[in-house]
């Protein structure tokens, strides 16, 4: 027999853990995972930094909003998740003005040098910092969401794959791995598979594409001091930052792929380093390890959150593309008003829908391919 819940959510990364752990108690909620370890793809290959000056407005104000609920909830732990660690973004003037928005401020060169002496003066000509940035301790965070949802009464279920989904009467009918479900509300968290699952629930997918983004840890002769900023290009063509007595480093490429378990491409590690010697003094010395994530995005760059257009009750969860952390506990926030209004009858709040909220919308046009 099927075990029936409220709410269902498809994916244990960080989008569909943050959801789980704001709905439990006020429903009843299961997740259900296709690995057999939560957060196994794109959640577990962060870059685990928040920047408030990061993406499109409707993202900064997320980041913004996740920030307050991170830093309140920082406060009942016993190790915080967020740590202050500023961002700076270098280039041409043309290249950092044309990337520079919201908090940054725009610093000299000399500034620059100062706060990254790793940097060979002659390589870049203007950049721009953003102190309201932090660090992120992903594992430590993923972790209390998981917690704080099973503490409530959430199920999760890991090796469970979805493998049939389809509406009937007034909720769904789902099999994933050897289990089956109904529920009222089905959250399609599934990331890089998000439309695969659209598919196999008989739902319009959306055109969500997933993308590559490499990173590695490499040993360095020289390393960077405690408390140096991450430095990007904003040509988008890297960024590095402190990771221990090494540097955490990316070519920042945007790849198209399919959905996928991701792994490094030849040569594109190898022409990273030889690139950062030569506008740094860092002297990567060796690759400790390697790794790929895929960043799934919608076709304006932002986020989906929302019911979908034409099938009753399933929820997208999904695109989050390079924000999933930094936006994390604040579109949790708004899915659950949204999806405890439709479970209880009373909306999330009187009028229209948020700015916010529309900008999310899986039914906006902009974000048909």
């Amino acid at each position: 027999m099927a075990a029936h819940y409220d709410v269902l959510i498809v994916g244990g990364g960080i989008a569909g853990l943050s959801l789980a752990s704001a709905l439990a108690g006020n429903c009843t909620v299961a997740l259900v995972e296709a690995e057999q370890e939560l957060a196994y793809h794109t959640s577990s290959r962060s870059a685990r930094q928040l920047i408030p000056s990061y993406g499109p407005p409707v993202v900064q104000e997320l980041t913004a909003r996740t920030l307050e609920l991170m830093a309140a909830r920082d406060a009942e732990l016993p190790e915080p998740v967020l740590t202050p660690r500023s961002f700076m973004l270098i280039g041409t003037e043309e290249e950092v003005n044309a990337e520079a928005s919201g908090s940054m401020r725009p610093i000299t060169h000399a500034e620059a040098l100062q706060l990254c002496p790793a940097l060979v003066p002659g390589s870049f000509a203007a950049a721009g910092l953003d102190n309201g940035s932090f660090g992120s301790n992903a594992p430590l965070l993923l972790e209390d969401h998981r917690r704080r949802a099973v503490e409530a009464g959430a199920d999760i279920i890991t090796g469970a794959r979805v493998h049939s989904a389809q509406h009937l009467g007034s909720g769904w009918q789902v099999g994933a791995g050897a289990e089956g479900f109904e529920a009222g509300v089905l959250v399609n968290a599934a990331g890089a598979w998000a439309d695969e699952l659209a598919v196999i629930s008989g739902v319009e997918k959306l055109g969500l594409q997933p993308y590559r983004r490499t990173a590695a840890i490499a040993a360095v002769e020289r390393p960077l001091p405690e408390g140096s900023p991450m430095v990007a290009a904003a040509d988008n063509s890297f960024y590095f930052r402190r990771e221990g007595d090494g540097v955490l480093i990316s070519p920042s490429e945007h790849v198209p792929s399919g959905p996928e378990d991701a792994r490094p491409r030849p040569g594109d590690v190898e022409r990273l380093v030889g690139r950062l010697n030569a506008v740094t003094t860092l002297g990567i010395s060796g690759i400790r390890k390697a790794w790929t994530g895929l960043r799934t995005e919608a076709a304006d760059g932002v986020p989906v959150a929302g019911f979908d257009a034409e099938a009753p009750g399933f929820y997208w969860l999904a695109g989050q593309g390079g924000y999933g952390f930094q936006t994390s506990a604040a579109i949790a926030e708004l899915a659950a008003k949204q999806i405890l209004g439709s479970t209880t009858g009373n909306p999330a709040g009187p009028g229209p829908e948020s700015r916010t909220a529309q900008a999310l919308a899986a039914t906006r046009w902009s974000i048909r391919r």
